[in-house]
């Protein structure tokens, strides 16, 4: 599966250069990472959704980094992955979880720290 960036992509393992956690001073630069498992209909809705709520949220702010587990399983240990798909939130700190294709786009942008929670929640 490809990764798709808004900035330069690393390769994986490759470490990031520091000083390199905000773009522009426009606010928090996004660190994302969607675990899935294959071509199946949730990953690639995940997939999908993730892209949309970041051109209109996050306008350049982020890096998507897409995760196979099919592919490589041994990366689901670090971020203790247990379901999929799963979008982990490396940056900004503190990390993130959200586990679902991400239809409920308010609540992806609640989860993302995009959106402040409703007190009606």
């Amino acid at each position: 599966m490809r990764r798709k960036s808004a900035g330069k992509a690393r390769k994986p393992g490759q470490a990031r250069k520091p000083g390199k956690a905000r773009a522009n001073g426009d606010g928090d630069f996004y660190d994302l990472r969607l675990y899935i498992a294959g071509q199946t209909a949730r990953s690639l809705a995940a997939l999908a959704n993730l892209q949309k709520i970041c051109d209109e949220h996050l306008k350049g702010r982020y890096r998507i980094e897409v995760i196979d587990l099919l592919e490589r399983p041994q990366l689901a240990r670090g971020d203790q992955i247990l379901a999929l798909p799963t979008l982990v939130r490396k940056l900004p700190e503190p990390i993130r979880k959200l586990v679902g294709d991400l239809s409920n786009t308010e609540r992806a942008l609640v989860g993302l720290d995009l959106r402040p929670r409703s007190s009606a929640t």
